[in-house]
């Protein structure tokens, strides 16, 4: 997919617009393809039964490509993946969830993109040459064995 751009002279989309009024191409746009949504997570519950802390893990989503980091069947995915996660405008406050690093994340706080988001670098290999994207740092589902043998506390999630 081809990023949206501006007209010369424009601030780009990111700047100008609230991320309820970015269209689909636009939205879809703003993930950076780190990798990091497609990553486990575990959660304690408290005694009560009630949501506790999430333990980050170094395994990725049967679908997720290790060396791209994008989904290997993005517009299929439910079909393998039900409970994948569909990011909207509305669930990124409460997507406590999402990597610091995340644009979505990034602009909902009102921050800027980073200098190595494809969107201002012009580059998908920015986010890897950065160290931003899981690329080399996680294993597949299908090879990993118990999630609670693989969580990790990386400064980035």
């Amino acid at each position: 997919m081809t990023p949206p751009s501006a007209p010369s002279g424009e601030l780009p989309f990111w700047k100008r617009k609230s991320l309820e009024e970015m269209d689909r191409d636009e939205w879809e746009s703003l993930c950076d393809g780190c990798g990091k949504c497609c990553l486990h997570k575990l959660q304690d519950e408290d005694e009560d039964g009630e949501p506790g802390e999430i333990h980050n893990t170094n395994v990725a989503c049967r679908l997720l490509d290790l060396g791209s980091c994008q989904c290997s069947d993005y517009p299929n995915r439910w079909d393998f993946v039900p409970d994948c996660v569909q990011l909207f405008p509305q669930f990124i406050e409460t997507a406590v969830w999402l990597p610091t690093t995340c644009a979505y994340r990034l602009l909902h706080e009102g921050k800027d993109l980073a200098w190595w988001h494809p969107l201002v670098s012009g580059s998908a290999e920015t986010i890897h040459e950065a160290g931003i994207s899981v690329r080399g740092r996680v294993i597949s589902e299908r090879k990993a064995g118990p999630l609670d043998h693989h969580i990790v506390d990386w400064p980035d999630l």
